[in-house]
């Protein structure tokens, strides 16, 4: 036994053990020979330790900042930005799809997106009395692939003139790196580490 093998050895970092965890229990699905694969990421989902971890790690880039409410898009968006919100002390707003008022009354900030990874132009929305001008906006979601929802997000929060905070997600697979400095994109990935 050297000197080296005596002591106490050191613990493992905490977010470094995160994101191992994170990682192994990732999967890529598809069959061969199909060359699409698709994102799985339901495993995190179904793993109690790792709920419990998502919210402090993607509110954490963003803690100085003081974000006072969390914006999540349908539908992975809205249960991860409320894990960030609870975390954060502060309320989530839901950014709907196609959004669909319940009465003539309601006032609503709408955009269209620019094209989403399936190339789609999303209708886009959320209630207007949820989104003060005061507000200081955080957009979570799993995962930016176009950054359309993102814009779109950012878009809205002008549009009420209210403060951008940044986007955080799980995964960034933005190829524009212009687009990642201008909506402040923080990670916990970048995909070609998964």
């Amino acid at each position: 036994m050297g000197p080296k093998d005596r002591g106490p050895r050191p613990k493992p970092d905490a977010r470094a053990r995160f994101l191992r965890d994170l990682k192994t229990t990732f999967e890529w699905r598809g069959d061969r020979p199909n060359p699409r694969w698709a994102a799985d990421p339901t495993a995190w989902w179904a793993d109690a330790s790792i709920l419990r971890r998502l919210g402090p790690a993607l509110a954490e880039p963003f803690t100085d900042l003081q974000p006072t409410l969390v914006i999540g898009p349908q539908s992975r968006g809205t249960f991860l930005g409320a894990l960030v919100a609870v975390h954060l002390g502060v309320g989530l707003v839901e950014l709907r799809k196609d959004p669909d008022p319940s009465t003539d009354s309601e006032r609503w900030l709408t955009t269209r997106s620019p094209p989403d990874y399936q190339d789609r132009n999303l209708a886009l929305g959320l209630r207007r009395d949820l989104l003060p001008s005061t507000a200081r906006a955080l957009f979570v979601d799993d995962w930016i692939d176009t950054g359309g929802q993102a814009v779109a997000a950012r878009k809205l929060v002008d549009a009420a003139a209210a403060t951008w905070c940044g986007a955080s997600v799980i995964v960034d697979a933005l190829e524009d790196a212009r687009l990642r400095r201008d909506l402040d994109v923080k990670c916990l990935f970048r995909v070609n580490d998964l």
